[in-house]
């Protein structure tokens, strides 16, 4: 049942139960996760992958997008959103790259609602109220100790979250190496040269005025890296 009144207005609207049954018209009877055949059509879920909300509802590219949404059964739809004593495996990503790669854009483009992502420039954000690109140096060792706290409660899989997405440089081999091992992390690198890196920096407004520093930790991050 949704847990919000729009959002309930929206599954019983006559827009919905029609662009659902375009959908099933098309695809077929069968669940896209177990292949299962759903004899009875009242039975086949639409399945939003991006999460339905107050506020995105009324975007039709999001709600009324049919790449967005999937026909699954009751036990896999109830898998999906961890319900019912179902439970999904919970699964831990390792976003690495040099600065300016676009972690954090590749992790917008993947993450659902209700996933927990851990992000020194987010964290750093929080504590201080300053930009992401902002980095006040007599931060680092609590800024550090938020982020270890948070990778020990990713490693005890301790809290609701479905998957969980740590974003890091990790040009060290044995550090990257070890997180992965704690945490059973599926490595994704985000291969760009240090020239892509660099252009993009060019063109960064944010950091117009942090070019030197930026093109530092650039520098930095090539000088140290070992596959």
């Amino acid at each position: 049942m949704a847990k919000h009144k729009v959002l309930d207005r929206f599954y019983n609207s006559d827009k919905w139960k029609t662009f659902r049954l375009g959908l099933i018209n098309e695809r077929g009877n069968k669940c896209s996760r177990c292949k299962q055949t759903i004899a009875i059509s009242k039975e086949i879920i639409g399945h939003h992958k991006i999460e339905l909300t107050p506020e995105n509802v009324h975007d039709h590219n999001i709600s009324l997008n049919p790449d967005l949404v999937d026909l699954v059964c009751f036990d896999c739809h109830n898998i999906l959103h961890n319900r019912f004593g179902y439970k999904a495996e919970k699964k831990v990503y390792l976003v690495y790259g040099p600065p300016l790669a676009g972690k954090q854009a590749f992790v917008k483009r993947h993450v659902q609602r209700g996933d927990i992502i851990i992000d020194m420039d987010r964290l750093y954000s929080a504590v201080s109220m300053q930009p992401e690109y902002d980095k006040p140096d007599n931060l680092l060792m609590n800024v550090r100790g938020i982020y270890n706290q948070l990778l020990d409660n990713i490693k005890v899989r301790h809290g609701k979250w479905y998957n969980a997405w740590i974003i890091g440089g990790y040009a060290d081999k044995y550090k990257r190496e070890k997180v992965i091992n704690d945490l059973g992390a599926e490595p994704i690198f985000l291969d760009v040269s240090k020239e892509e890196c660099l252009q993009r920096l060019a063109v960064d407004e944010e950091r117009q005025y942090r070019q030197d520093e930026w093109q530092g930790y650039i520098e930095k991050w090539f000088e140290h890296y070992v596959e």
